[in-house]
């Protein structure tokens, strides 16, 4: 069974509902052929890796989706280190953090590996894109590293870094990529779209049942979806009317009516 948060999640820039404007600035950039380095930050729950997939199929194609999970061995002082990777032949994507003190070293390798490799697209997007999640809790080593690095090997690979304040990211790697502020959802928004996977589920929701969802999940939009999933297993058919207590964090989201 596909949980609602990857059967519903939008497969293109065109079909994010949320903050329009923004689509439409990352649509004009896969049409420049200038493409460049960039930073996503925003909070959880809001949309980046969402949009990153989107980007990356506007870029590359379906090619993206054909994703494979690797692990990538470094030796660091006669310590190894270990770190899961996920890519295709057109990206890969890390989260150079979970290593601690060695993400210098990480950064360093998984691009320049990834840089030396060629691309199977042609044309304008014949680079590779290297996504970094969770930046900024890189070490002040590990983000002059990539400064480094991202200038080395800008002509084969881009870099999407990822995170959720830029207040702890060096101003040097801040100043070499486009920011993209990616906002958390009004609880409006979250409502709506909760109302629209209840509609093609074929369940039957009142508005305030997913205002309180919304309300509940601190506008954290996978959390509401999650959320509302829950309620429906747990309700069997979900409806206004709340018969038994609802599991973890649910007994407020559903009121007696």
């Amino acid at each position: 069974m596909v949980l609602w948060v990857e059967k519903y999640r939008p497969q293109s820039l065109q079909s994010l509902t949320l903050h329009p404007q923004l689509s439409a600035t990352l649509s004009q950039l896969i049409a420049d052929e200038d493409f460049p380095h960039l930073l996503l930050y925003g909070p959880s729950g809001g949309g980046k890796k969402t949009r990153i997939q989107a980007l990356l199929r506007g870029l590359f194609g379906k090619g993206v989706d054909k994703v494979k999970v690797s692990h990538k061995a470094f030796k660091v002082k006669s310590r190894a280190i270990e770190i899961s990777t996920l890519g295709s032949n057109h990206h890969i994507e890390i989260n150079p953090s979970d290593v601690g003190i060695s993400d210098r070293h990480v950064v360093q390798e998984v691009i320049k590996e990834i840089a030396q490799t060629q691309n199977v697209a042609q044309g304008a997007h014949a680079f590779k894109v290297v996504v970094l999640n969770e930046v900024d809790r890189l070490s002040m080593q590990a983000q002059q590293a990539l400064r480094r690095t991202m200038e080395k090997y800008t002509a084969s690979c881009r870099l999407i870094l990822v995170c959720e304040s830029t207040s702890r990211v060096i101003a040097p790697l801040r100043s070499r990529c486009l920011a993209v502020r990616v906002p958390a959802p009004s609880k409006e928004e979250i409502s709506g779209i909760l109302n629209d996977i209840a509609a093609k589920e074929g369940l039957t929701v009142s508005p305030q049942l997913t205002l309180n969802i919304a309300e509940e999940s601190q506008r954290n939009l996978r959390r509401a979806i999650l959320m509302m999933e829950a309620a429906k297993v747990k309700l069997s058919v979900t409806t206004t009317e709340g018969r038994d207590e609802l599991p973890w964090r649910l007994s407020r989201c559903i009121r007696l009516q």
